[in-house]
Formats: structure tokens, sequence, C-alpha cells
């Protein structure tokens, strides 16, 4: 016996060691398939603390003393084993459900003051993204070559129960150019486009230090910086794109281009127009300023009596390049009210996390600081001018002589570039179109 006692406790030890391994194995291939693979797990970690947490405590139940002379003390109870390993993989002690899916690593730093510290100015990362009306049909060929841009696509699909990735791929141009199907794949065509830079140049997202997104492109911004999960994000895009299609198909509106030269009266201009269509019988009509591209471009929003007005007075307001926008709403002004109700009650059901990086706000045209009003700001947004050419200017503000950060602009083909380069060219001669 003397010398059977030490293989029988070497055997118990084995046991134990095999049974905490099938615990993590199984509790791994449990969750892991529920989580699109495409999508890093940003907090999956406190997750896992939790589920270490029970493995020590089975452990613990099963530890058996080394220097316990009762041998019944170190029978292998087949009955409790079972009863753990069916414990293990029901994660009910979990209650963080931001290990869904985000597009960033889990162990990128929190604070963009801890990646100062070990990055250049130069090394830097910056991400914009662009807004509807840049996908055209067939230009996601390029991403879906990737396999988890492709599986981003069939996530999308589940979730907004129509094959989007048809529609991208095959059209009718028609169909994709509506407000209802266009902001989701806006969103989710430069989420693939992420896929490209991650497999190409994955420290980028290590190196990360402030996103934007051009209108319904801070939904993507959002997802980037791990504020929304993957499918919260596509879940506001559709009901966003929907209630604003709605809105739109109201009264006859739209959007413009236009051009200022130094001696515009634009304001005077929009004031016109509103009093013209209010002449001709259009009750409480609206001509706006939407966007503030950038110092001498600006895109009006309003009635389609307005901006009418607008087309055909323009040399009297100092007004050049005046073109309609392909788009049938007037989005980011007050016509869009109507659609803050439906975008509201999506929001309600979302669960926001910290930022990883410097989101900014188009309503505000700087960084959100407090995520109390962050869905306050994204409703404001809607119905709201967006700031554009202000959030670009202080997102690469800096001092004389400091380096400017490597830009992407992802998935606009060359857009927002061009944007950057109105605003800071010197900014835009590190920007790099995906």
């Amino acid at each position: 016996m003397r010398h059977r006692t030490p293989r029988r406790k070497t055997l118990i030890n084995y046991k134990e060691q095999l049974l905490i391994r099938m615990l993590r194995q199984i509790s791994f291939k449990k969750v892991l398939p529920r989580l699109p693979r495409c999508c890093w797990l940003n907090q999956f970690n406190q997750a896992s603390n939790d589920t270490k947490k029970d493995e020590g405590n089975t452990h613990d139940a099963l530890n058996v003393k080394e220097s316990s002379k009762d041998p019944s003390q170190n029978e292998y109870n087949e009955k409790e084993v079972s009863r753990l390993l069916e414990e293990s993989v029901t994660f009910n002690e979990v209650k963080n459900k931001s290990w869904s899916t985000s597009p960033y690593p889990e162990d990128i730093p929190l604070k963009q003051e801890e990646i100062k510290k070990k990055v250049d100015p130069s090394e830097r990362t910056v991400f914009l993204f662009p807004g509807q009306g840049t996908i055209k049909v067939g230009t996601i060929k390029r991403y879906i070559q990737i396999p988890l841009a492709k599986e981003l696509f069939q996530i999308a699909n589940e979730i907004l129960d129509y094959n989007l990735l048809k529609l991208c791929l095959d059209g009718p141009q028609e169909k994709l150019n509506r407000t209802e199907y266009n902001q989701a794949a806006t969103v989710i065509s430069s989420l693939a486009a992420l896929e490209k830079i991650r497999k190409e140049t994955p420290e980028a997202f290590e190196k990360c230090i402030g996103t934007a997104g051009y209108s319904v492109g801070e939904i993507t911004s959002l997802i980037f910086s791990g504020v929304f999960t993957f499918e919260d994000g596509i879940r506001l895009a559709w009901a966003r794109g929907k209630a604003m299609q709605l809105a739109s198909d109201r009264v006859p509106q739209g959007m413009l281009s236009v051009f200022c030269l130094p001696s515009a009266e634009l304001s005077e201009a929009c004031k016109a127009a509103e009093e013209w269509a209010r002449d001709v019988g259009i009750e409480n009509p609206i001509c706006r300023t939407a966007i503030f591209l950038c110092t001498q471009r600006k895109i009006l929003g309003g009635n389609a009596e307005t901006l009418k007005y607008i087309e055909k007075h323009q040399a009297k307001y100092g007004l050049t390049n005046v073109n309609k926008l392909p788009v049938s709403g007037a989005f980011h002004t007050p016509l869009m009210e109507p659609a803050l109700k439906q975008v509201f009650n999506t929001l309600s059901a979302i669960e926001i996390n910290e930022p990883r990086c410097q989101v900014y706000s188009n309503y505000k045209a700087e960084p959100y600081r407090n995520l109390r009003f962050l869905k306050k700001y994204v409703l404001k947004q809607m119905v709201s001018p967006v700031r554009w050419e202000q959030c670009v200017q202080k997102l690469y503000s800096r001092p004389d002589g400091v380096p400017f950060p490597q830009t992407y602009d992802v998935g606009s083909e060359g857009r927002m570039k061009t944007v950057l380069k109105l605003i800071n060219a010197k900014a835009s001669n590190s920007c790099i179109v995906v």
C-alpha cells in the first residue's frame, strides 16, 4: 500500500487537470461559434474572468488534500463532475453583454494617453467613414474576396432579413440608392473595407487615436470604436434608413451642393427660398444648410420648391456649381423629424460601451466625452447640420511641426480624402484610400 498511494494521488491529480482542461475546451466550443470570427471580442476578458472564477470554484470543490489519510476523500464523484460540466457552459453568471462583437482587438488601450506614450505622432492612425450615396453596385467585390468581410454580410442578412449582399453585388442601383437600403449597405461595406486593412496592416488598429464618420458613417465609427456592437449598429442603421425614407416620402424634398463665392449670401438665399415657397402654397417650407462640408462648399436641404428657387437665383446670392444630390430626402434638416420616434425606439434598446478611441460627433463637432448624451446627439444629428469641416479641423489640430497621423479613407473610393484635402491639405498627404 505504501508503494501504491503515491500512484493513486498522481492519478487523481491528473484527473483534476484533465477536468479543468475539459471545462475550458467545452466552454470555448460552446461560446465561440455564436460570435462572428471576423469581429474582435473587445471586452471578452471580463466574461473570461467570470468563467475562470467558476472554474476556480470547480477546482476547489474537487480538490483532494494530499495530507488526507482517508482514501474515501479521494473518490472520483462522476455525478458531481457531470453536473459541473453541464453548468460550465451556461454562462448564467455572466452579466456583461459587450462580448458580442466589435472590430477592436481586446488588448487595445482604452485611453489614448496610453497610446501617445508608445507611438510616434506620425505612426498614429485615424479612420474616416463615408456617408450615404458612395456605394455603387459591385464596388464591394474588392472586399468580398476576404472571407471575414463576406461573413459580415452574411450576419447582416440574418439581422435585416433580406439579402443585402446580393443587392450590393447585383443591384439594381435604383433600389440600392433608396435610403432604407443604402444606409445599412454603406455601414456594412465600410466595415468590410476594415477587414482589408486588418489583413494587410493589422497594426493600424492598435495605433488608432480617432475616428469620424460622415452622416450615417458616424454609426460606422461608433461600431468601429466599440461603442455599439456590430449587431446593434446594423439594426440602428437599418431602422434609421427606413425611418428617414418614410420621412422623405411625406413631401417632395432633396439636397443641393453649392459652392459659395466670397460674396455669397447663403442665409439670405435660404430665407428668400422659404418665403417664395410659402407664397406658392407650401406649408412650413424648409431650406437650410444641412452639411458644412468645407469652407466654400455647403450642402443645402429642403423642400423641392425651395431648392428650385436656389437653382434659379444662384447667381444673385453668389452661389456657383449648384448640383442636386442623388438622394430623396432633406437629411439633417427639420424635415427628418418624423423619423425620430422610430430611431429613438431602436436606440432605447441598445447598450453602449466606452469607446476605445476618440469618436467625433457630427452634431457637436467634438469627441464624445459623456456617454450619457450619446444617444441624444445621435438623434439630433438627423435633424441638425453635420459640422464635418469643424470635426476634421479639430481632429487634425496640432502644433506646428508635429507630424500628421496616417489616415485611412475607408470605403468611399477616395471621396473622404478629397474632402480632407479641401480642409487640410497637409493631413491628406498621409491619407490612404481603402
